[in-house]
């Protein structure tokens, strides 16, 4: 007869494979952002909030890439206080060359953590730290086949706890917290910089007007900026051009400001292991098993407002390479967005007065409709005058202009897909006479045509300087407006830079009101900047093209139009984070 503690043992072990297999199925499930999708809002270690591409302002040879995790931090959410998770990979990727598959380099960031002394319950006292965090930074040059160790042991700051645990002398007796951040930077002998560690998260957005079906601006009451005086972790990474080109090209080497050759794509992610084994003594889960995607993240605001929600899980379990190979499930959510249809009076526009000066082209220049279900430029497919264009077949047309009832698929759908190439029609309308089709003023190549969700930058587009008086959080929609109407900009359609062609799209700067521009080119903003104007505007007309519905969609925003705390002027440029001892009252 078998012993009864052999049937407990067997029952124990089956318990165990069970909740690993569970839990496999979990995290193979989880997607990202702040709380984006069901399942990694119960795993905030692991998700991804957001990523910034820029290249730096105040050094011109170095691209800065941001990548933060942990959503909503509490400053004052003690005893214990959010940090990065142990057994979890958190990896920036880059791909550089569209010829290659998949990633180019991969930085992999591995954390430790160790109670320095378990006597207590505060977080710091006499010097020491629960938790004290430091981490391992891994590189990779040939796609994630192997690695190479660059820093062991890089210090985590603490949290923010207030000025008897960071100042005081029964905490760490530091100066100030801004010096625990400086002194945590990291220098690696290929002249990256690297920082890891707690800050204000950069992100602004009226969360409860947004969510509540759209209400923003609001229609009554104050907005608020939703993550305003929260924190989270960040990597932040300082890189030379010449170690992201793909031929190793220092930026003194491109043949224009927008020269394709210059052109990378960044996401982030967060994997585990597969099987998480619960110990019944108190110690540490056991994690075992093949390492599992939980999280990833590239364009901002994909999961949270284009990807409806039976498919947010499924979307981040998979890397940016699955994407074109799986166009028939995600392609029409942005060919034809759900936001659109409360953008369009012949749907649901009504329903959402909050977005009434967004209104989508129905009949630009008289022929061409671009709300959901309509064709938008397909009727052009095979027409002679797209020879030669990004949209003839022979080019990208197969991509770009897939198939009837996909309006989108010229606009929306490459800015988080491809990029956008420098060719016909993808160039301002200045200098087109009123044929969006001809050649205008160039001022955007961030192509990268892999298909995947990602931030895809330039390298080679100057940096704006901060205090530049045309330095505007519209981004790249700012430099169109001034590419279209200031003198010094719209009367040759020669190569120039103009202010925030660095701007998002082309990468994010912490600086760009992202949601605002991906509001505004769901309102067809893009298209009219190419010469698909809106339809108040006459075709043939000597009238300007900048009618009143253009007007609304620049007019447009949520409310809430910067950052709650100020940015700085050098490497990581991100604020300190809030402290747990001051007020916390959300900003109104």
């Amino acid at each position: 007869m078998m012993s009864t503690n052999f049937y407990l043992h067997l029952i124990s072990r089956k318990a165990s494979l069970l909740s690993g297999i569970l839990l496999f199925l979990a995290f193979s499930l989880s997607a990202s952002s702040h709380r984006e999708a069901p399942l990694i809002s119960n795993d905030p270690l692991a998700d991804n909030t957001d990523l910034y591409a820029f290249r730096s302002p105040d050094n011109p040879d170095m691209i800065t890439i941001i990548a933060n995790y942990i959503p909503a931090e509490l400053p004052y959410g003690g005893p214990n206080y959010f940090s990065f998770g142990q057994n979890i990979r958190y990896e920036i990727h880059i791909d550089n060359d569209v010829t290659t598959p998949g990633d180019d380099i991969i930085y992999r960031f591995t954390f430790d953590r160790v109670n320095e002394d378990p006597t207590t319950f505060f977080n710091i006292r006499l010097g020491a730290q629960n938790l004290k965090t430091t981490y391992t930074m891994e590189r990779s040059t040939d796609g994630g086949v192997s690695f190479d160790v660059v820093i062991t042991n890089g210090v985590v700051p603490p949290n923010n706890i207030g000025p008897r645990s960071i100042e005081g002398g029964a905490g760490l007796g530091a100066p100030d917290y801004r010096s625990l951040m400086t002194s945590a930077i990291e220098n690696t002998p290929q002249g990256e910089s690297v920082f890891c560690g707690p800050v204000d998260d950069p992100f602004w957005v009226d969360l409860g007007g947004i969510f509540d079906l759209g209400d923003a601006p609001r229609q009554s009451g104050r907005v608020r900026d939703g993550v305003a005086k929260y924190n989270v972790h960040t990597i932040a990474l300082q890189i030379p051009i010449s170690l992201l080109q793909k031929d190793g090209k220092d930026v003194s080497q491109a043949t224009s400001i927008l020269d394709g050759d210059f052109v990378i794509g960044v996401w982030a992610s967060a994997s585990r292991k597969a099987i998480r084994t619960l110990q019944t003594n108190g110690n540490d889960p056991d994690d075992s098993g093949a390492w599992i995607q939980v999280s990833r993240l590239g364009m901002p605001l994909t999961n949270e407002a284009v990807i409806p929600i039976g498919y947010k899980d499924q979307w981040n379990f998979q890397t940016p390479y699955q994407d074109l190979a799986n166009l028939d499930t995600y392609g029409n959510f942005f060919y034809n967005p759900e936001l659109a249809l409360y953008m369009d009076d012949s749907q649901f526009g009504g329903a959402v007065p909050a977005f009434r000066g967004l209104r989508i082209q129905s009949a630009s220049l008289g022929s061409y409709d671009f709300r959901n279900g309509h064709d938008g430029l397909f009727g052009l497919k095979g027409n002679p005058a797209l020879a030669g264009s990004a949209l003839d077949d022979a080019v990208f047309g197969t991509l770009l202009l897939p198939a009837a009832g996909s309006p989108r698929s010229v606009d929306l759908w490459p800015i988080f897909h491809t990029g956008v190439p420098n060719l016909i029609p993808y160039q301002l309308a200045s200098g087109k006479n009123g044929n969006p089709l001809a050649a205008g003023k160039p001022f955007i190549n961030n192509f990268l045509p892999n298909g995947g969700d990602m931030l895809r930058l330039n390298m080679a587009v100057p940096a704006t300087p901060r205090n530049d008086p045309n330095f505007n959080s519209l981004g790249l929609v700012y430099a169109a407006v001034l590419g279209l109407t200031d003198p010094t900009y719209a009367g040759t359609t020669n190569v120039q830079f103009i202010p925030n062609m660095d701007g998002f799209p082309n990468g994010r700067r912490l600086e760009d009101d992202v949601t605002r521009i991906e509001l505004q080119a769901v309102g067809g903003v893009v298209l009219a900047a190419i010469g698909l104007w809106y339809d108040d505007y006459a075709p043939g007309s000597s009238a300007s093209p900048v009618t009143n519905l253009l007007v609304n969609v620049l007019q447009y925003s949520t409310g809430v139009e910067a950052n709650d705390a100020a940015f700085t002027s050098t490497f990581p440029y991100l604020a300190e984070p809030w402290r747990g001892t001051e007020t916390h009252a959300p900003t109104e």
